[in-house]
């Protein structure tokens, strides 16, 4: 499977191929090699090409018409989803790359609720589902607990592992009180000091990491083992403890 990885520093697109094996499909709706897609390393999001997804649901002769139509009815009902979006270069069908119209995983989902097509009602059970399971949370946040566990039991993970990972959790909660009443606010700082945590322990960074580990959305400590979490955990611990 081929996708394109945005290169910040050039502000292009590089056509690469993709390993789909390693892909998280209960995330992601939207992997097949009918979609173009890029991967944008710095913001850790995918960007699909939205005439393509047209094109999957509606089986639109013209998928571009579609969208232009779709835009406007959009704008007239005051959604600006679609101001949006970004245009990238992609691979077109007479091999050159293009700009088109992408979408985030986020505003796809909220383009699709304006798609009037029977492909697209699995998607839209799917975001009342979750709607409903957000409130349910919201008034029993137990409820959130109880899922999150019961997802990862699903994804194959053990007990013991789970344990682990909760209290990863908890040790990181505490870490980053400590960080925000030293006075760190930013999400670049908290990123900065993760880094340095991070490659104390392991020699990478934590997106040289989620590389070796061929992970892109997929959050790194989900996929590490007992040891890795440990040694994130002896790391994290020792810099809330230091300062105090």
């Amino acid at each position: 499977m081929f996708f394109c990885y945005y290169d910040g520093e050039k502000d292009t697109t590089v056509p690469m191929e993709l390993d789909d094996s390693k892909l998280n499909t209960g995330d992601f709706e939207f992997f097949n090699d009918g979609i173009r897609k890029v991967w944008n390393s710095q913001e850790e999001e995918w960007y699909f090409s939205i005439i393509d997804v047209v094109a999957v649901l509606t089986e639109s002769a013209n998928p571009k018409n579609y969208w232009n139509m779709l835009k406007s009815r959009l704008k007239q009902e005051g959604n600006e989803t679609y101001t949006n979006c970004v245009r990238l270069k992609m691979k077109a069908s007479d091999g050159k790359m293009r700009l088109t119209d992408c979408a985030t995983t986020e505003q796809l989902l909220r383009i699709i609720q304006s798609i009037p097509s029977k492909k697209a009602e699995p998607f839209k059970l799917w975001l009342a589902q979750v709607g409903t399971e957000r409130l349910e949370e919201m008034a029993n946040p137990e409820k959130a607990l109880d899922r999150g566990m019961e997802y990862y039991r699903r994804k194959g993970y053990t007990d013991a592992w789970i344990k682990e990972r909760l209290q990863s959790k908890s040790i990181r909660d505490d870490l980053t009180a400590e960080w925000k009443r030293s006075g760190i606010e930013s999400s670049r700082e908290f990123a900065a000091l993760t880094n340095i945590l991070t490659k104390s322990w392991s020699g990478k960074t934590v997106q040289e990491y989620k590389k070796h580990k061929n992970l892109h959305k997929e959050n790194l400590r989900d996929n590490m083992t007992n040891l890795e979490l440990t040694l994130n955990q002896l790391a994290e611990v020792s810099a809330t403890a230091i300062p105090r």
